[in-house]
């Protein structure tokens, strides 16, 4: 019951934010700009974007051998789809991380404990790649100029960011040491190539040269608002974050809109491929028992 009120709050929040945007925005010219998006561009996104997704799963892999989950690395990609189908598709049921906490603890007899600590570091090494890389592109974006009493700030983010995170690592998730150095380059590794990813829907839309920075700041910005748990899958929060933040640099919306749309689009084909995988279940049942636990 509570899931699914949360998720009706999520609902009606991801709701407003996209009125409020789509309210902002001339339709036609939206429509215009998604309508002469270029295919081949879109491809490359997508494509992209998957090779982050596969990056990914090998990252959680490691973070799982680090507590004695042993699977094997194409299993370890299908149980990867699988979570993002879950988050995109049953977003008020049992959710990505929860189906991976309940499958490989019931079926291998794992520390739940062990699971979440796994999950949750993946995704703080995810994030403070993101937050990384903004920063930097904070410094040849259009934002410098139009905050620029924010650069010491940023200019310690990049400085502090991975020390903070390391020492966070080794303080309080020592049983991933072992995979630590891995783990952090391939976090950027993620970031670097959805950044791709972004860039070529960029291209695809035909953004001005002159606003791409912005651009690929905002998407990183975006990216870190949808990681809270506020909206649905982030809708609304992308296109919310594009609308405020090019207005704030006095650039037009629409095409930040657009580009919010295009992405989400990728990231819904992207998890509905996990709909292939649904019948792996009967796979971690029989291997369960073969499983080494540490």
């Amino acid at each position: 019951m509570k899931s699914k009120i949360k998720f009706l709050i999520k609902a009606l929040l991801s709701i407003g934010l996209l009125y409020l945007v789509i309210s902002q925005i001339e339709l036609k010219k939206l429509s215009q700009i998604l309508k002469e998006a270029n295919i081949a561009w879109l491809a490359a996104a997508f494509i992209f974007y998957n090779l982050s997704k596969i990056v990914s799963s090998f990252r959680l892999n490691l973070y799982f051998r680090d507590i004695g989950v042993y699977l094997e690395e194409t299993r370890a990609l299908k149980l990867y789809y699988l979570g993002m189908f879950y988050n995109m598709f049953l977003p008020g049921g049992i959710g990505g991380d929860g189906y991976k906490i309940f499958l490989l603890k019931k079926r291998f007899a794992t520390s739940a404990k062990d699971l979440l600590s796994a999950l949750f570091i993946d995704r703080v090494s995810g994030v403070t790649a993101l937050i990384v890389l903004a920063a930097i592109l904070f410094f040849f974006s259009d934002f410098s100029a139009r905050f620029s009493n924010y650069k010491s700030i940023a200019f310690l983010t990049v400085l502090l960011s991975y020390p903070l995170f390391i020492w966070s690592h080794k303080r309080f998730f020592k049983q991933f040491d072992p995979s630590l150095s891995k783990t952090t380059f391939l976090g950027m590794a993620v970031q670097l190539l959805q950044l791709l990813s972004a860039f070529f829907i960029i291209l695809a839309l035909n953004v001005e040269p002159s606003s791409i920075i912005d651009f690929l700041f905002l998407f990183l910005v975006s990216s870190i608002v949808a990681v809270l748990p506020l909206t649905v899958g982030g809708v609304g929060a992308r296109e919310f974050t594009f609308l405020y933040g090019l207005s704030l640099i006095g650039s037009e919306p629409a095409q930040g809109v657009a580009f919010s749309f295009m992405f989400f689009l990728i990231t819904l084909l992207s998890s509905a491929i996990g709909v292939a995988f649904l019948n792996e279940d009967g796979y971690y049942e029989s291997l369960g028992k073969n499983l080494t636990i540490k």
